[in-house]
């Protein structure tokens, strides 16, 4: 596997190839997301406008699954952000890649962008240098998915305690007081476990498809085939992640009767 670009910056490294990609998602779902609400009719609708109605009642179905209609709607524009954006993301590494190899440390404006770690880990692998990749999937990086985890973590507790407060801190006693310590660990662990799976998935597709790279010619078909495979995985795992979002709120802000 190739090694990412690394700021060092105040004692923290920054992967400028995660950074600038994940800038890219962002701006293509906002574009995407312009595009398809742009001139906006109801007798000459746009196809455009038809596959945002199509999203948008995809994402609805998504939430209304795990609670009310009337609930729902109040979600819907959450979901969409987290489908596209996560799916935007998935994807972003399937086209190409962009390697650069480097015999000697780079440095720009004084800061370290390839250290001489890196460059002699490059060697040690049989390369000329280090071996920089500067374009990649956002979410094959574990502090991308953890970071979407924990956004969605703040975000359910946040609801919880302002839309159902009672209920929402009685659960964490229930059946009884002293499976306390164990719901505290359960709502710790829904973040890192959407994190891993999302990140565990992409992750290892980037590597097999790096694998299938190094066999040249040989490997162009199984990697279209395999490209085609991935596009359906990260469309799976977009859809798990907000699926389950709308999951924890539901359980986090809905008090049912028993």
């Amino acid at each position: 596997m190739h090694q990412a670009p690394v700021l060092e910056l105040g004692g923290f490294n920054f992967d400028l190839s995660t950074i600038g990609v994940t800038v890219v998602t962002f701006l293509i779902t906002f574009i995407v997301a312009k595009v398809m609400t742009r001139n906006l009719s109801v007798e000459n609708p746009s196809k455009m406008q038809n596959f945002m109605e199509w999203v948008v009642e995809f994402v609805q179905g998504i939430a209304t699954s795990s609670m009310p209609l009337k609930k729902a709607k109040a979600y819907v524009s959450l979901g969409m952000t987290l489908i596209m954006f996560i799916f935007i993301a998935n994807i972003l590494g399937l086209p190409f890649a962009v390697i650069t190899e480097h015999p000697e440390p780079v440095k720009v404006a004084g800061l370290t962008i390839v250290s001489e770690e890196a460059v002699q880990k490059g060697i040690e692998k049989g390369h000329h240098g280090a071996e920089i990749l500067w374009w990649k999937s956002p979410t094959a990086d574990i502090s991308v998915t953890l970071g979407l985890a924990l956004v969605v973590f703040f975000l359910i507790h946040f609801l919880g305690l302002k839309l159902n407060t009672k209920h929402y801190l009685k659960h964490y006693m229930e059946p009884y007081a002293i499976f306390f310590p164990l719901n505290i660990l359960k709502e710790v662990m829904k973040p890192i476990t959407l994190a891993i799976r999302l990140y565990a998935n992409i992750f290892a597709g980037e590597i097999l498809i790096s694998t299938i790279i190094m066999a040249g010619v040989f490997g162009i078909p199984l990697l279209a085939v395999w490209q085609g495979f991935s596009i359906f995985i990260g469309a799976i795992q977009a859809f798990l992640f907000t699926v389950l979002t709308m999951v924890y709120i539901s359980q986090a802000t809905i008090h049912e009767e028993h």
